[in-house]
């Protein structure tokens, strides 16, 4: 009882020393010449050249069509970050609607087709504006674009007077919903309570359906109605579930919820009976919409990664068909014609960039309507990913999808284990340039789908909630071991490398302090290095959210010091490359800066870059390739023979 009293207390001190460590996030909160001193190096030409030619390979997004169905506007980065182009019939020239350095997004367009709402933000702040532009092109008129605030756009009126959005800027940590007036450029305050509020759906009586969001997975579903500014629940308050809903076409609710499962499901519910519509599949329902006229029910399956696409009669239930898509890796229902005649549906494959097709329920045809490029690079070529397993020391079989080269000079191949991020997220097969990348230097590529992760049930989600992450986060080295004794080759184990973003970036971090020895070399991209210090320096409008996933500062400290990469640095011995944007709102730049100092005054082989003009991730162009650059080089250099 003494031992473990003086673990905690050491653990506790440990954890107060790190969260000493630095304060505040963004930009400002680190100084100038720090940001100079790891600047990202160039790259060798020849590098930096092959790193363009698949970043080449790129291809629009789904996009939103016209209200006549004749113009596609659509997110493409061509440009070297993603703006709005639009093209005026199938396969026809694209038109470059927004400019400049800084992403825009296409939120809605208005019921006439004369203006489109864009979101736009700044250096990855997350702290995007809201504009309006005409949709022949032209400048963009601001709705509301503050520094430091998050402006979310919401909804169109159907009439489209309104556009409705979400602010924190009464409150950084939570969210005021407006509706902005289109012809007398005036704002009116509607709705502002404590919680994090969206809105799911609208009704044409004016009443809003709204969502308080606890967690990721976590929310609560009331009527506002905002004549009377009456907030009415309807359910979810105090059960701890997820849900999804919205108005359905005789006054109902449609819900996706694994309330009474273990996986997601629609329910028609009804003066507060839920009645089941999709089948009882072990399978996720991962998404759903309804047409503008609410006549047809779309949604999506989760296939163990694999998405497939249906649709029905929305009033009756009855199947609706979608054309068929051969060797589809996923489907996915994109946005469609207000007046339900036109959907827009995004094909993935293996060998080829993303595809966008508009589908005609009046003729029944589909027609292909953006050209994604591919320059240079024959992509039939590229590696299928695999959906294999392996097995945690508790027996558990975890997926992973798997990409190898066509051989391996020498063999074994050396292999990467990328963990994604979230953690509520999943590896998925499908068209990817960055992992092809490292397949053609001679990798084997692996995303694992470890405990903790969505599409398997919400079991296998909320196994790592909390403390119960100390069950679980063994994930992480039961992959290499079983990479280690499994994949070898002339007698020999292959060497591995781990690498991943944002959760996948932590995942990283604590594979080679917590599990040191289990990987050869990682690269840690905006990953946090101590969940105590990440807690209380990440944005407002996010700490509530994350201490639900990861657990309270307070209740759950003890196990958030031993969740944490920079408890086990005394272990950390393989060398360790941190990438990090200084503007991300999530992860603060400080839990980069204090690992890779950790990993300095251990003697450890470590580097560190900085990109200055970045959030959570790379956007731009030129950051991209460096980040990518400087990966594959520091993973040539330590996990192949010389």
């Amino acid at each position: 009882m003494k031992q473990r009293i003086l673990a905690i207390l050491v653990l506790a001190q440990c954890g107060a020393a790190m969260a000493a460590g630095y304060s505040g996030l963004g930009v400002a909160s680190i100084s100038k010449e720090t940001l100079e001193q790891f600047r990202p190096k160039a790259l060798d030409p020849a590098l930096s050249g092959k790193i363009q030619r698949y970043l080449d390979l790129r291809s629009p997004g789904s996009g939103a069509l016209s209200p006549d169905g004749k113009s596609l506007f659509f997110t493409w980065r061509v440009t070297g970050v993603n703006q709005i182009w639009r093209i005026d019939g199938p396969q026809g020239f694209p038109v470059q609607m927004t400019g400049g350095t800084d992403t825009a997004a296409l939120d809605a367009i208005t019921p006439d087709g004369k203006w489109l709402v864009i979101s736009r933000d700044r250096n990855g702040e997350e702290n995007p504006g809201l504009y309006l532009q005409p949709a022949s092109g032209g400048e963009l008129n601001v709705i509301q674009h503050k520094n430091g605030i998050r402006t979310l756009f919401e909804f169109l009126s159907d009439d489209g007077r309104y556009v409705y959005y979400r602010s924190n800027d009464e409150q950084p940590d939570r969210y005021t919903l407006y509706r902005y007036e289109l012809a007398g450029a005036r704002t009116e305050r509607l709705f502002s309570e404590p919680g994090s509020w969206e809105v799911m759906d609208h009704r044409p009586d004016g009443k809003l359906l709204l969502a308080n969001a606890l967690s990721n997975s976590n929310n609560e579903i009331f009527e506002y109605d905002p004549a009377g500014k009456t907030l009415t629940p309807l359910f979810g308050q105090g059960e701890g579930v997820d849900y999804t809903a919205l108005y359905g076409p005789a006054g109902e609710l449609i819900v996706r919820t694994d309330k009474f499962g273990e996986f997601h499901r629609l329910y028609r519910w009804t003066a507060g009976v839920f009645t089941p519509i999709t089948p009882d599949i072990k399978w996720n329902v991962s998404a759903f919409t309804l047409d503008t006229p609410r006549q047809k029910l779309y949604y999506e399956v989760n296939e163990g990664g694999y998405t497939r696409s249906y649709a029905l009669d929305a009033r009756t239930g009855k199947p609706l068909g979608l054309p068929a898509f051969k060797e589809a890796d996923s489907v996915t229902v994109g946005s469609g014609t207000r007046d339900g005649r036109y959907r827009v549906l995004m094909v993935s494959r293996t060998t080829a960039p993303p595809t966008s097709f508009v589908f005609d329920w009046k003729t029944g045809k589909t027609v292909q309507w953006v050209l994604p490029s591919s320059p240079e690079i024959a992509t039939g070529g590229f590696a299928r990913a695999t959906l294999e397993s392996y097995p945690a020391r508790d027996g558990a079989r975890i997926p992973m999808f798997v990409r190898r080269p066509a051989r391996c000079s020498p063999a074994p191949c050396p292999v990467l284990v990328y963990f994604h991020g979230g953690p509520e997220s999943q590896s998925r097969p499908g068209f990817s340039a960055y992992a092809q990348m490292f397949v053609d230097a001679g990798f084997i590529f692996v995303e694992p789908n470890v405990r903790g992760s969505a599409g398997y049930g919400k079991t296998w989600l909320h196994s790592d909630d909390g403390a119960k992450r100390l069950d679980v986060v063994t994930d992480i080295e039961d992959a290499a071991r079983h990479i280690r004794a499994n994949w070898g080759a002339n007698g020999k184990a292959p060497r591995v490398g781990v690498l991943g973003g944002s959760y996948g970036g932590y995942s990283t971090m604590l594979a080679m302090t917590m599990f040191a020895g289990a990987y050869d070399a990682g690269v840690s991209n905006v990953g946090m290095a101590n969940l105590v210090t990440f807690l209380q320096n990440t944005a407002p409008y996010r700490r509530a959210n994350r201490m639900a996933e990861y657990g309270d500062l307070q209740k759950n400290r003890e196990a958030l010091v031993k969740l944490s990469p920079v408890t086990y640095t005394d272990r950390l011995k393989a060398p360790l490359m941190i990438i990090q944007g200084a503007s991300d709102p999530r992860v603060p730049v400080g839990e980069a800066v204090q690992m890779y100092e950790a990993a300095r005054s251990r003697g450890v082989r470590s580097e560190l870059i900085l990109f200055a003009d970045e959030g959570h991730g790379t956007q731009k162009r030129d950051n991209r390739v460096l980040e990518i650059g400087h990966t594959l080089r520091f993973f040539e250099t330590w996990l192949k023979e010389r």
